[in-house]
């Protein structure tokens, strides 16, 4: 049973009797209680999430840092295939991906994503080193919201979260 189903389980169990407690939810679903408090947490937390994909740690968690500060929900990913799982499990709002990952690289995750009808709505900002015009146009074409080269400024980057997340509130 993937985390979204649970999830709709657990919001199921909760509607029919709103006193039930974790441990009966766990013992119903088959699922540990610390997985139901989780989901619950996750659940409940209203703030907008950002996927980051990128597996240059250095990069990945001065940024994580960067965009919890400025009030995030941030996930990360440091490749193409968890990018994938990431993006089921937990539904991000924007995705930061960057093109040269493990896996499958961020082109094949965007296409993916974009032939989705579940998920070709969260918008997509592409990460990376390469500037090639190219590149840039290849991403666009594949339906990436955003290009945003390395090294990037950071107040540029959160302004650019910030367009593409209003753009999508729209």
């Amino acid at each position: 049973m993937d985390g979204e189903n649970i999830s709709v389980k657990i919001l199921s169990l909760l509607e029919n009797d709103p006193g039930i407690s974790t441990k009966e939810i766990s013992e119903k679903l088959s699922v540990s209680e610390s997985y139901v408090k989780e989901t619950l947490e996750s659940m409940s937390d209203i703030r907008q999430k950002v996927l980051i994909v990128d597996d240059e740690m250095d990069a990945l968690i001065a940024l994580k840092v960067a965009l919890e500060t400025e009030g995030y929900n941030v996930v990360e990913a440091k490749d193409g295939h968890e990018a994938i799982e990431k993006v089921h499990s937990e539904i991000p709002d924007v995705i930061l991906l960057d093109l040269m990952i493990p896996g499958i690289d961020g082109f094949e995750v965007c296409r993916q994503l974009r032939s989705d009808p579940t998920y070709s709505h969260i918008p997509v900002i592409m990460l990376t080193a390469r500037g090639e015009i190219d590149d840039k146009v290849e991403g666009i074409e594949l339906g990436a919201d955003d290009y945003v080269t390395k090294p990037f400024n950071l107040k540029e980057l959160k302004a650019r979260i910030k367009m593409v997340l209003r753009r999508n509130q729209d």
